[in-house]
């Protein structure tokens, strides 16, 4: 292999040309021959005995060439990345130039992991939202809690309200055709849940158990099953059950009931004490990213294109397994939604670019600021990765090598330097 030329191209590709030697691809060559010539049926000769020279002239000289040139190419390509000294990110693109009996030169398009020029990253100032939670936040919440503890009890002297839940059949038609997916018996519904076609649901206030109600109707615009689109539908409904969310006393008994207080004020005090710790946590979250966003702004780094796609990949297979986990496939999920892998992968794309330039401004500031991990932090990160997963200690440290939990563990010793030396206020809440 001869590593003719080094070429800097834009969005961090290297363009490598690269030679293959008359040597090297002679014994590849040969290698084909062997290979195949007992495959090979040249009139006048049995199969299989036609002599290399006769192959040659009758099917031509390079018959055997691109079988060489894949045997020889990926060797070639490693050893000249490895000569180059190039930090890779992906496998680059192949172009194959000139082929003959002295050998062949081809050109390989490379992305590799991009310069990067810090901006400021000490000094931030950003701000975060405030985590102290109002009496009416707290209110809110207790009036979700007791909702979710309440019975639904039928009732018959009554039509139907807002927030009751109705047992229904019901069909569905366009153009005076019921079509698939439409028709259902006994669904059980919560008016005002935006769980039917906007419209449905309110059309149903007012009437009564054993009543049939006519539905008008339209599909939105963006409906996922396309042929229903924006048309016009008349749903027949009938009613056979009216039911209301019978809701608890909010006091100290109901404390008692749904908790470890013996008193209301108590258990109130609990919640808001949740209340603020998750407020807190989203508010950190959001100081954090308020800062990143500004060091990302202020950095320098041509970012190729194939580090943020494998990004896309990471988040495309991460979403397919928690789709699994719920006894679904990103397949399915697409069909549902009526959507497409290119359209999927498209909304992620802003997400995976923040991610890995994030990465990348964080790994560079490890190096400014001589960041070190030890083997006691490793160690340490092992036990607790362990624990939280409750996966044996050595299955763990066979699934992630030391050298790569050490620069995880090194990119957020460099986050926590930079949100130590930042300047975040606190944003006053509004009132409403």
């Amino acid at each position: 292999m001869k590593l003719n030329s080094v070429t800097k191209l834009e969005k961090s590709i290297v363009e490598l040309e690269i030679e293959v030697e008359a040597e090297v691809f002679q014994k590849a060559v040969d290698a084909a021959f062997a290979k195949n010539a007992s495959k090979i049926n040249i009139p006048g000769f049995r199969k299989g005995k036609a002599p290399r020279k006769i192959i040659e002239k009758m099917l031509g000289e390079g018959v055997f060439y691109e079988e060489a040139v894949n045997a020889t190419y990926p060797e070639a390509y490693d050893a000249a990345v490895a000569e180059a000294g190039l930090d890779t990110v992906g496998r680059g693109e192949v172009e194959i130039e000139k082929v003959d009996a002295a050998g062949y030169t081809f050109k390989a398009k490379i992305p590799v992991r991009p310069e990067v020029k810090l901006g400021e990253y000490v000094g931030i100032k950003a701000q975060k939202p405030s985590s102290k939670i109002s009496d009416e936040e707290l209110d809110a919440e207790m009036e979700r809690i007791r909702r979710s503890h309440g019975r639904l009890v039928s009732v018959e002297d009554r039509a139907v309200e807002d927030g009751d839940t109705v047992v229904i059949d019901f069909e569905g038609f366009v153009d005076g055709v019921a079509f698939e997916g439409g028709k259902a018996e006994k669904h059980s519904l919560t008016i005002g849940s935006g769980q039917f076609i906007p419209g449905f649901e309110e059309q149903l206030i007012g009437k009564s158990i054993g009543e049939d109600v006519e539905v008008n109707v339209s599909f939105p615009e963006d409906y996922h099953e396309k042929s229903l689109a924006g048309k016009p539908a008349v749903f027949k409904v009938k009613i056979f059950e009216i039911k209301f969310n019978e809701l608890p006393e909010l006091n100290d008994e109901f404390a008692k009931d749904v908790s470890e207080f013996d008193t209301l004020e108590d258990y109130k005090k609990s919640i808001k004490k949740g209340m603020e710790e998750r407020a807190q946590a989203r508010a950190e979250r959001a100081a954090e990213e308020a800062v990143i966003t500004k060091v990302i702004e202020g950095m320098e780094a041509d970012v190729p294109d194939a580090m943020i796609e494998n990004q896309i990949n990471s988040i495309v297979q991460e979403y397919d397994g928690n789709l699994r986990q719920q006894g679904l496939n990103l397949e399915t999920y697409l069909q549902f939604t009526g959507s497409d892998m290119e359209k999927f992968r498209s909304t992620f794309h802003e997400t995976a670019e923040k991610t890995v330039k994030s990465r990348l401004a964080l790994e560079e500031i490890v190096k400014a600021e001589k960041i070190v991990v030890d083997e006691e932090e490793i160690e340490a990160e092992y036990k607790r990765m362990s624990e939280q997963y409750e996966v044996d200690l050595e299955q763990i440290k066979n699934f992630i090598p030391s050298e790569r939990l050490a620069e995880d563990i090194a990119v957020d010793k460099a986050l926590k330097y930079v949100m130590a030396n930042a300047k975040i206020t606190t944003k006053r809440a509004t009132k409403a």
